[in-house]
């Protein structure tokens, strides 16, 4: 099954228009709001260096779930 998903808003104007493959190899600093020093500090902090590494990551996926935890039970 063939999903689209719009994420132009989402990332910087350099990686629009990409497929869900390419923007989860591309730098996390792809993502909108994301500076090269942020992306820096969470390479240096976390080894976090694409968009799959943050995703896949044990802690921010743990906050993610707890955030859609707490948002189901209202």
């Amino acid at each position: 099954m063939a999903v689209s998903v719009d994420l132009d808003k989402q990332l910087d104007k350099a990686y629009e228009g990409l497929g869900v493959s390419e923007v989860l190899d591309a730098p996390v600093a792809a993502l909108a709001g994301v500076s090269e020093a942020d992306a820096e500090k969470l390479d240096a902090a976390f080894g976090i260096k694409t968009v799959r590494d943050l995703g896949a990551n044990k802690y921010f996926a743990l906050a993610a779930a707890l955030v859609a935890l707490e948002q189901s039970a209202k």
